[in-house]
């Protein structure tokens, strides 16, 4: 015999979970008191609901196992809601849970009562509760549904009362309730030879991979697809990594800075090839010419059929559809390489800052320049967020952390806590906004409660930045409800005795990198900066 509450941290264990994040609440103390008794799984204490399951995402991202967080009641389970969001449209593996009323009370009109299922049913692949001699069980599945197919959270109810209730300890398989991911071997003869039939009509095709192309991992089989037949690439933002920026046929990423020029190689395709392509980061209608379309996933197109003259899925495993499509007898494509290189050049070139500047551009040059290549840099929601996906040299995957499907302010601070967690020799660096940092400032009381060596680099701009520029380009007041203007003339000089670092120049900010990576524990460098650089640089026609 064992109690629901111990069961509940050793099947966590047991499926691979190793922090469970959250915010006490009476019910859950039964729960934390077991993941401390439970070898090899921690509880770790946030300043915020949101955080616990932002963090929760991100171990999801490295581990492939679900990350696990948990919060009470009402406003608590409303909190979480945020982060449960960003795992759901970010593809994440996530367990959340909540406090939940008991059986006879669910109905009922109680402090602090809304019906949880209902309010994650929208935002999960899944939402169930489970009951004292069912927990294991229903965990187990949870834990199959989150990690298959797309992988997604899912939000299991605990009804309050229940955690020192005994329990039949049953020697259930760990493995045997996941949902095994659906391979397939050869492609089906017909979808051959439509995809051969277009890919060999066709001159100048282009490869677009997206977010499902990292999660399965298929890297160098896609360089060896793009080298074959001479085809340029294109990325979506969470796909950074996946082609290195320094290769002849490398083309950009979508929708980031200076997404004209980007779209200079790919309006000019005549067949547009998806990898992997979710467009939960960008519709394919967006930027895509009006040519055919293969689409290689695990889920078919979704797309405007009326903008898209023909569409082929190829639904099915990713690495075995690359594979078909390397060996297809059809010849290297007619892309101009002297071209495409130039078109390159002089977009990276536009991304570096002037000799001596020092406005958002520099600070991203210099941080690049600060972090090995081994290092993870996580990015907060803004202006910002557009530069690095295009500026930020990414030489793997997961080197470079946002949310693109969800797109909440507030990520990267909780993401580089998880980052570092997950890769402790690892150098982590948080890149936010103003905007964004004073969404999350109290986090940092939780970085160092921590003792987490984590860089946070904030720019200060005084203003919304990202939406200053869309009220720029409607002609609208740039400056009504999105000027900030909270850096006091005297800064402080820490943050909950996490260090402060100011800095205005180029020089001081080059000190600032050089005394904050030789520190132990959170450092943050606050940049005051001129938001101009974003004006010519962001927000650019994708078509």
């Amino acid at each position: 015999m064992s109690t629901v509450a111990r069961q509940f941290a050793h099947t966590l264990r047991e499926i691979g979970v190793r922090y469970v994040f959250g915010v006490p609440s009476g019910n859950m103390i039964d729960y934390i008191e077991a993941l401390r008794l439970e070898d090899g799984i921690e509880f770790v204490l946030v300043g915020h609901e949101a955080t616990a399951a932002i963090m929760a995402d991100v171990c999801g991202r490295f581990s492939g196992f679900p990350g696990a967080c948990f919060a009470t009641f009402g406003p608590g389970a409303t909190n979480l809601s945020t982060g449960v969001g960003e795992a759901f449209l970010d593809r994440s593996p996530l367990l959340a849970f909540t406090d939940e009323m008991p059986d006879h009370l669910l109905s009922r009109t109680v402090q602090m009562n809304i019906n949880h299922q209902q309010l994650f049913f929208a935002i999960t692949k899944h939402t169930t509760r489970f009951h004292s001699g069912n927990a294991a069980e229903v965990i187990l599945k949870a834990a199959g549904i989150a990690t298959s197919d797309v992988p997604g959270p899912v939000h299991i109810g605990i009804p309050a009362g229940i955690g020192r209730d005994l329990t039949v300890v049953e020697n259930t398989e760990v493995e045997y309730l996941r949902v095994e991911k659906k391979r397939w071997s050869p492609m089906m003869h017909q979808q051959i030879k439509k995809v051969e039939t277009l890919f060999a009509k066709s001159k100048k095709p282009i490869l677009a991979v997206g977010l499902s192309a990292v999660r399965e991992g298929v890297r160098n089989l896609l360089l060896a697809v793009a080298e074959k037949f001479q085809l340029p690439v294109v990325l979506t933002p969470m796909a950074k990594g996946m082609f290195p920026e320094n290769h002849p046929l490398y083309t950009g990423v979508l929708f980031h800075a200076l997404s004209n020029m980007v779209a200079e190689t790919y309006s000019t395709a005549d067949l547009v090839i998806g990898v992997g392509y979710d467009p939960v980061e960008f519709n394919y209608e967006e930027w895509m010419p009006a040519v055919p379309l293969i689409h290689i996933d695990s889920k078919e197109a979704d797309v405007d059929t009326g903008q898209i003259p023909e569409v082929l899925n190829v639904i099915g495993d990713l690495g075995t559809a690359l594979t078909e499509l390397r060996n297809l007898k059809t010849a290297t494509k007619s892309w101009d390489l002297d071209q495409l290189a130039k078109r390159r050049d002089k977009l990276f070139a536009k991304l570096k800052p002037q000799p001596d500047s020092f406005g958002p551009l520099a600070v991203l040059h210099e941080l690049r320049q600060a972090i090995p290549d081994e290092g993870i840099l996580t990015v907060d929601v803004g202006a910002h967020l557009h530069l690095a996906g295009q500026q930020w040299r990414t030489p793997a995957p997961q080197k470079l952390l946002m949310t693109n499907g969800w797109s909440g302010m507030g990520f990267a601070l909780p993401a580089a806590m998880a980052a570092k967690m997950c890769n402790p020799d690892l150098p982590v660096v948080a890149l936010m906004g103003d905007g964004g940092f004073y969404m999350t400032v109290g986090e940092l009381a939780t970085a160092k409660r921590l003792n987490l060596d984590i860089v946070i680099v904030v720019i200060y701009d005084s203003s919304l930045s990202l939406i200053n520029i869309k009220q720029q380009k409607k002609g609208y007041d740039s400056h009504y409800g999105t000027d900030l203007n909270t850096l006091a003339d005297n800064p402080t000089n820490h943050y909950f005795g996490v260090p402060v670092i100011s800095c205005s120049n180029l020089g001081e900010y080059r000190m600032a990198l050089n005394d904050a990576f030789s520190c132990k524990g959170p450092v943050v460098i606050e940049v005051r900066v001129n938001s101009i650089e974003y004006e010519n640089l962001v927000l650019l026609p994708n078509k």
